[in-house]
Parts: structure tokens; sequence; C-alpha cells
């Protein structure tokens, strides 16, 4: 017989780099959850993002025992790391901050594909070029 769910809480916390503060410790707290155990196997399954902010669905169970899905680390976040700038344009029409090209439009779309709502990769690279564009990041050919 399945365990059953009690609550399911989405977070984005630091890849190999969360920590019992907020938001982690409040969150998991109010479940009763062993915050000191999720933050030891959060933090190991993500070692290899080093900081990237990695979107994590963590189901709790009745008796008090948790399971956690990663994502992929959200597109603002892969591209701000591409142009190489700390954050996005307060007016991207008007000023741009940084460039990308397709090559690597196309690279963060394939690291992206499986979370994206799209059916191959030319359609997840349009998705990541709008993206792209409404924080100010020119895309170059």
């Amino acid at each position: 017989m399945a365990k059953e769910i009690v609550a399911q809480i989405k977070l984005q916390a630091p890849g190999g780099q969360a920590t019992p503060a907020p938001p982690i410790g409040p969150a998991l707290g109010q479940h009763n959850v062993n915050i000191g155990q999720f933050v030891s196997q959060f933090n190991e399954a993500t070692k290899d993002y080093n900081g990237t902010p990695i979107p994590v669905v963590i189901s709790v169970y009745a008796d008090r025992t948790f399971s956690f899905v990663t994502k992929s680390p959200p597109a603002s976040a892969l591209l701000k790391e591409a142009a190489q700038i700390a954050k996005g344009s307060g007016v991207p029409n008007k000023e741009p901050v940084g460039t990308v090209n397709k090559e690597q439009i196309r690279k963060i779309a394939e690291t992206k594909l499986a979370d994206l709502n799209a059916h191959d990769v030319e359609h997840g690279c349009r998705i990541i070029e709008g993206t792209a564009r409404s924080m100010g990041i020119t895309v170059e050919e």
C-alpha cells in the first residue's frame, strides 16, 4: 500500500549549498520533517550545480518521511550565466544588458527540455529566446 501524502512543498534552493535557514527550515519545520536530513540529501544530489538555484518538489508523508524531486535550473539563471550578467534589464525593450548566441540558447533548451512545455528542441529554443528577450538579453545568430 502506498504512503499517504500529507503535503507537497515547492522551493528553490542553491544547488549543493542548501542550509536549514529560510526558506527551507520553516517550510519543512511546519510539517515536522527532519530538516538536517533533507539538507544533506539535497546537497548530495545537487553538488554539481554549485550554487545555481534548483527548484525542488518535496512530498511529505503521514509518517513524517519525505521524498523529493529536483528540476532543472530556471531558464533565467542559465541565461544570466551564459550572458555573464548579474541581473536582467529593468526595461528590456530599451536597455539590452547582454547577448547570447543560438548555440548557447540550444544548449540551455536541451538542458531544460524535460521541464519545458515543448515537443522538441526547436520549440524549446523559441521558449528560451522569448525568456532572453524579456530579460533584455539580445539573441545573436
